[in-house]
C-alpha cells in the first residue's frame, strides 16, 4: 500500500469515559485490521501530584476532558467505525454531517509537546535542598514548624530537619515533599 496521508483529528468522548472510547479504539481497529489508517490514539494527559497520608502520588489527569486525539486517514469505513465506539459523540469540526476538520500542525504539537514536556519534567526534581537552610514543615503533625536541615538522603527523598519543639531541638526525618523553603 501507498502511503496514506494521514491527519489528526479530534473526536468528542463522554467526559470521564476518554481511556474506554482509546481502549475501543485500539481493539477495534486492530481486529478490523485498520492499523493502516489509523496510527495513534492519544489521550492528552496532565501528570498531576498530590501528597495523600504524607506520599506523594502522581495521577494522570485528561487536560482536555472529552477530548481523544485521533491520527488517522478517514478513508472507507473508518470514520463509521470511530463515531461507533461506545461513548463517542462524534468528529470535532464536523458541521451538520460535514466532513471531519483535521486539526492544525500547530495545535497536535502544542498539544503533543504538552504532554511530552509534562511526562518529561516529572522526576527531574534536583535536589531542591542545602545543608543548613531553613525550612518550613508543610506536611505532617510537625506542620507549620520551622527547622534547619541536618542532613539530606537524596536516594530516599528524605531531609533530616533539626526542629525546635517546646524550647528543645529535634531531629526530624520527613520527604522533600513535607518541607518547603522559607524565605
Amino acid at each position: 500500500m501507498g502511503d496514506i496521508k494521514k491527519r489528526w483529528y479530534v473526536v468528542r468522548a463522554v467526559s470521564g469515559k476518554e481511556k474506554k472510547v482509546k481502549e475501543y479504539l485500539d481493539l477495534e481497529i486492530s481486529r478490523l485490521k485498520l492499523d493502516d489508517y489509523v496510527s495513534q490514539v492519544l489521550i492528552p494527559t496532565e501528570k498531576v501530584f498530590q501528597i495523600r497520608n504524607g506520599k506523594k502520588i502522581s495521577k494522570e489527569k485528561a487536560y482536555l476532558p472529552g477530548y481523544v486525539l485521533i491520527e488517522a486517514a478517514l478513508l472507507g469505513e473508518v470514520p463509521h467505525v470511530i463515531k461507533g465506539i461506545p461513548n463517542v459523540i462524534g468528529f470535532l469540526g464536523a458541521e451538520k454531517g460535514g466532513d471531519p476538520q483535521p486539526m492544525r500542525l500547530s495545535e497536535v504539537n502544542r498539544i503533543l509537546g504538552k504532554v511530552d514536556e509534562l511526562s518529561e519534567t516529572e522526576e527531574e526534581l534536583k535536589i531542591p535542598f542545602v545543608i543548613g537552610e531553613s525550612v518550613k514543615v508543610i506536611d505532617g503533625p510537625f506542620n507549620n514548624f520551622s527547622g534547619v536541615v541536618d542532613e539530606i538522603n537524596e536516594d530516599k527523598k528524605k531531609l533530616k530537619v533539626m526542629v525546635k519543639i517546646f524550647g528543645r531541638k529535634n531531629l526530624l526525618e520527613l520527604s522533600y515533599m513535607q518541607v518547603e523553603k522559607e524565605g
